[in-house]
């Protein structure tokens, strides 16, 4: 976790709000989608932190087969035990029927066997009134569509079976989930007759930081551990951030550090310097290199043949000529890059990336192998 988090605040506040007003509002479920590198998991990550503040329980979960399986058994945690074991057919462990050689089996007892709907209301029953539950998935484009679907209506049974409780609204206990997702499986996620109830969650869209916001920031953060840093200096920092939330903590960590190794407790325009060149390349490796490699040949021949105008925008005839592909080749691969925040519009025919540092990195790790 970072130590400020940056210009998230309006999402947090909407979060808050969401479980402190009750059932229905709108903050209790929301879809956070954003690039790599802008802070979903670390948003993940603070609400859970909001909502343990307030007495609710937190279950997180990154998508992955089996998910409902694990939050069941996260639930009840108590509700499986071992029935049946063995070390060979002449030696058994006391207490249970003896089976073959090696042969283990877990089973739930026997009054009656949970469902995940029946664990969540069990686990609602015993919290405090006004208390609740609150599921939070990370990289849910990652997620079986099973896994979701099974969560997705299950909350909604749960939901229901709370409103239909006598209690008073503010004595109800309550179902909170924010789930995190690329923004180009956002519409894939939801496209899902059976996931309308994801559908109404509250769409917040994680972007790029005002400067000021990241200069202030660094003041900050800096000062209040041991350090200090100029106004300059912190906004020359700012300035080659981008605003990218992650660039801004590699940016922020490169720079003390190499205060660190002068024994400065004064962050110079030098330590500034230093700290961009080894953010940059560390931004290369966790964030460029992962989006690259990931897509397509012919949707990297398309980012290959954009990075030759190096600041950009990009001709989309251009492209095509230096591919030596059609023009409807170069529309069907801008539309794909443009869904995936590969790429953004820049005007008619125009183009550009809209991923901090892509075209370096190609002209710097990839184009130059070729040269």
């Amino acid at each position: 976790m970072p130590p400020v988090l940056v210009g998230r605040q309006g999402v947090i506040d909407e979060f808050v709000e969401g479980l402190e007003n009750g059932a229905g509002a709108p903050g209790r479920l929301m879809l956070i989608s954003g690039n790599r590198g802008y802070g979903k998991t670390v948003m993940l990550g603070e609400l859970r932190r909001e909502a343990i503040a307030r007495g609710w329980k937190v279950l997180p979960e990154t998508a992955s087969r089996g998910m409902c399986d694990r939050l069941l058994q996260a639930l009840s945690p108590g509700k499986a035990r071992v029935d049946a074991a063995s070390i060979s057919p002449s030696v058994s462990i006391g207490g249970v029927v003896s089976a073959s050689l090696g042969n283990l089996s877990i089973t739930a007892p026997e009054e009656r066997a949970l469902t995940l709907r029946d664990a969540i209301n069990d686990c609602l029953a015993e919290m405090e009134p006004g208390r609740g539950i609150v599921f939070t998935v990370d990289e849910a484009q990652a997620a079986s569509e099973q896994d979701m679907v099974t969560l997705a209506t299950t909350l909604q049974h749960v939901i229901a079976d709370q409103d239909m409780s006598p209690l008073s609204d503010d004595q109800k206990r309550g179902i909170a989930m924010v789930f995190a997702a690329l923004p180009s499986s956002v519409d894939d996620l939801l496209d899902n007759k059976v996931l309308t109830f994801l559908r109404r969650a509250q769409k917040e869209r994680l972007g790029d930081v005002m400067i000021p916001d990241v200069r202030d920031s660094y003041v900050e953060a800096v000062n209040r551990a041991g350090k200090e840093i100029g106004f300059d200096a912190a906004m020359l920092a700012a300035r080659h951030s981008g605003g990218h939330p992650y660039l801004v903590q590699l940016v922020g960590y490169y720079m003390w550090r190499s205060a660190d190794k002068r024994g400065s407790d004064t962050i110079e325009p030098v330590d500034v310097k230093h700290g961009v060149r080894d953010a940059r390349e560390a931004f290369f490796d966790a964030v460029c290199a992962p989006v690259y490699y990931g897509l397509r040949s012919p949707q990297r021949l398309f980012i290959e043949a954009m990075a030759r105008d190096e600041e950009g925008p990009s001709r989309l005839a251009d492209i095509a000529r230096r591919c030596e592909r059609s023009s409807a080749w170069a529309s069907k691969y801008r539309a794909s890059l443009i869904r995936e925040r590969v790429i953004e519009a820049a005007g008619y025919g125009l183009v550009r990336m809209s991923v901090p540092h892509l075209l370096d990195f190609i002209n710097e790790k990839i184009l130059w192998r070729e040269e």
